[in-house]
């Protein structure tokens, strides 16, 4: 879930990552799996694997002797060795995969093109590593709004520091984007889609204690504000989201795209 360049710094620590994003990466991991059409006897690669929520998703599927997976991340990649005993996971960005031409039946790349340098060209990788015949597919949560946690949070900081950043200009985060990729890297048939998943939160606590972590860009900016401003954010973001007392649910929607090489 990872790509070369100053991103890349975000996603080093395993346990942050999934008190952070894990919650939300498994489930969608199987809403993909079965949205890209995986199939029993294919043999599949999880591009930009991070810690392995997709990856391990796909061992269950096909058996981890059919599944590889790369990430440019060392220490996501030894997590992802260690969930997913039997897959061939390497290092390797998602523009320079580490594998032979049309050796899988599908290519997968789950949350990992907001990161990518070159979009198209990890695009046209993919497509590359895949048998004609075959298909890419990816998957990037929505900006707009439908990724319920990141959007509150970049609204809270904004709300405080008009010029905080924002996300929702990152590569994927809009509409249709990701089917124009794989039309531009050559794939035909190309159709696009959305999934839903959801995460059960105990606390707004847990929440923000989550976005300390460092994790994402979101991560990085809360771990970076010095109080009193992370103090204002941090309310912000608990009226965005309702002022929970107790547990709570959140939503998130991500993009998807296939296209056959």
């Amino acid at each position: 879930m990872t790509s070369p360049g100053s991103d890349q710094t975000f996603f080093q620590s395993v346990d942050a990552y999934e008190r952070f994003m894990g919650r939300y990466s498994h489930p969608l991991a199987h809403e993909f799996a079965r949205d890209a059409g995986v199939a029993v006897g294919e043999r599949v690669l999880d591009v930009g694997c991070g810690t392995g929520a997709l990856t391990a998703v796909l061992a269950e599927l096909v058996g981890p002797d059919l599944v590889a997976a790369a990430d440019p991340s060392e220490p996501f990649v030894e997590e992802c060795r260690k969930r997913v005993p039997g897959a061939d996971v390497r290092v390797g960005p998602a523009e320079a995969l580490p594998f032979g031409d049309g050796t899988f039946d599908r290519a997968l790349a789950q949350l990992v093109f907001h990161f990518v340098g070159d979009p198209v060209a990890a695009a046209g990788e993919m497509a590359r590593v895949t048998r004609p015949g075959g298909r890419v597919a990816a998957c990037v949560w929505d900006f707009t709004g439908g990724m319920t946690m990141l959007r509150a949070y970049w609204d809270a900081a904004r709300e405080i520091d008009p010029n905080a950043p924002d996300e929702i200009e990152r590569f994927g985060g809009r509409p249709g984007e990701l089917a124009t990729m794989l039309r531009d890297a050559g794939l035909r048939e190309v159709t696009d889609g959305e999934l839903t998943v959801s995460s059960q939160h105990r606390d707004f606590d847990e929440l923000w204690d989550s976005f300390l972590g460092g994790v994402g860009p979101v991560g990085a900016h809360a771990s970076s504000l010095e109080e009193p401003r992370r103090e204002a954010v941090r309310e912000a973001l608990r009226r965005r989201i309702g002022s929970p007392a107790g547990s709570f649910v959140l939503t998130a929607r991500a993009w998807s795209a296939t296209g056959l090489v």
